[in-house]
């Protein structure tokens, strides 16, 4: 299962914002490409409803149940239907107000598809970059910087 990449995500995004309807297929691409414990040996219970969900097509309540499996420090904020698109909020901090929480919101025509736009992007913001243990130093030398050559040796 590979870590959420830039790259792989700006190609999911696009799919999701281009997709009308959620497919099995589909489905299993996003949970390929951005879930890191799925499927969970410690929290089988919640990976085999999130099955069991997909099989039924019950696309909208396996959105919310992989977002409880894979994020569940993220909790959806706000779920409105407004001029024919779904607009979908998630958001850690819930109870605060809105002018102070970080929240990712999405829209689309539908509701599961709202929801899982929401889930790749708190995916994006919650995948750790992957840094070597040691820091890395810049390389170009800087502005201010003059090679000198000294041959005094005495």
């Amino acid at each position: 299962m590979s870590v959420l990449s830039e790259h792989t995500s700006t190609d999911l995004g696009e799919r999701l914002r281009d997709a009308y309807a959620v497919t099995a297929e589909f489905m299993a691409d996003i949970i390929s490409q951005t879930c890191r414990r799925f499927p969970s040996a410690g929290q089988s219970c919640k990976t085999s409803r999130v099955e069991r969900l997909i099989q039924s097509c019950a696309w909208t309540d396996a959105a919310i149940a992989l977002l409880d499996l894979e994020l569940p420090q993220w909790q959806v904020r706000r779920l409105v239907y407004d001029e024919g698109e779904w607009h979908c909020a998630l958001s850690r901090e819930r109870e605060l107000p809105d002018w102070l929480d970080q929240s990712i919101e999405t829209h689309h025509t539908d509701l599961a598809l709202a929801i899982l736009s929401a889930f790749v992007e708190a995916q994006k913001i919650a995948a750790p970059e992957s840094r070597g243990s040691v820091p890395t130093v810049r390389r170009e030398p800087r502005s201010l910087y003059e090679p000198l050559f000294v041959d005094n040796i005495s």
